[in-house]
């Protein structure tokens, strides 16, 4: 799977679906503007009906090449009212409170409106666009041919499942003058008067194929800074069983996903790993990897919903209760 269920024993952290990230998504649309999509809580609303109010979710972006946020994205929500209506506070900060976790810096929309309905709700301020709530999740996949000894079903598991999707939009200059970022999403809890960080990732299916369960919460927790020193060896031990690699090759394919920081040139067109779009079909890239080749594809081909405008993620599938 991609990130979904990314907390030790295929469970969401903290067995709380709303600090589930899922997916992360970086790409360019006319008009000299980029979109960052960040989605959490996998199968909702099932998960949860409202964004957690005591979360922080954050986008953080590296403008220089040194694996550290130089500027960051904060999202955090209102306790739900009584009829389920939320709303939302984004910040913007740089330097210092940039790779902090907490959210702080220029507040770009306040008290913005959350739509949990079939139809997104769009707030504008000054170049920025956001939109927040329940969609059509785009993640595809044959995760039952996965599980089963890659015995393809021809089943796509997520083509009835919904996220909580959160869209920002804004000018390609407001993430620096140099084309080259680095993206990653992150997840954080107040929880004892601390917050703490449940969930991180810039590149899809990295932490299901490559990390223990026992190691799941402190990947979770850590800095992409540390990646390399700290994953270098126990992953390059899982490429050489999967996948018969040897030390060297296995360094050198690792090299595109340590740090776990999605690494995007916005002067080419994205497709993953060179940013991510919705289409990009992440699951055989993964395949690919893993499993050195021998394993191409899932045959799963990308969801049909989306939508052609801001923002972006298709409808969601409401269920009866």
């Amino acid at each position: 799977m991609s990130h979904h269920l990314s907390g030790p024993d295929l469970r969401s952290p903290m067995g709380d679906a709303r600090l589930d990230l899922t997916d992360l998504f970086a790409f360019t649309v006319p008009g000299g503007r980029t979109v960052l999509i960040m989605n959490v809580n996998p199968d909702a609303p099932t998960g949860g009906r409202a964004f957690h109010p005591d979360a922080v979710y954050r986008i953080n972006i590296d403008t220089v090449g040194d694996h550290q946020a130089h500027i960051a994205y904060s999202f955090t929500f209102s306790d739900p009212a009584d009829d389920g209506e939320q709303t939302l506070t984004v910040h913007r900060a740089t330097g210092e409170e940039a790779r902090a976790h907490e959210a702080a810096g220029t507040p770009l929309f306040v008290d913005a409106p959350v739509s949990f309905g079939p139809h997104p709700v769009v707030t504008e301020a000054g170049p920025y666009m956001v939109s927040a709530g329940l969609r059509s999740d785009p993640f595809f996949a044959d995760l039952f041919g996965i599980v089963n000894d890659f015995q393809w079903t021809g089943t796509d598991w997520g083509a009835d499942k919904n996220v909580f999707g959160i869209v920002l939009e804004m000018p390609d200059m407001e993430l620096g003058a140099q084309p080259v970022i680095g993206v990653w999403a992150r997840v954080s809890v107040h929880q004892g008067g601390e917050l703490t960080s449940v969930d991180r990732g810039g590149h899809p299916s990295l932490t299901a194929y490559f990390n223990a369960e026992d190691a799941k919460d402190a990947y979770n927790a850590g800095e992409p800074v540390d990646d390399w020193d700290t994953y270098l060896a126990p992953w390059t031990a899982v490429l050489r069983h999967t996948g018969g690699y040897s030390e060297e090759l296995a360094e050198e394919v690792l090299r595109t996903v340590l740090p776990d920081i999605l690494r995007y040139d916005r002067s080419k067109p994205a497709a993953y790993p060179n940013g991510r779009t919705l289409t990009d079909d992440v699951t055989s890239a993964r395949l690919a990897m893993v499993s050195g080749g021998k394993v191409p594809t899932d045959h799963i081909g990308p969801h049909t919903d989306l939508l052609p405008e801001f923002p972006y993620l298709g409808t969601p599938h409401l269920k009866e209760a």
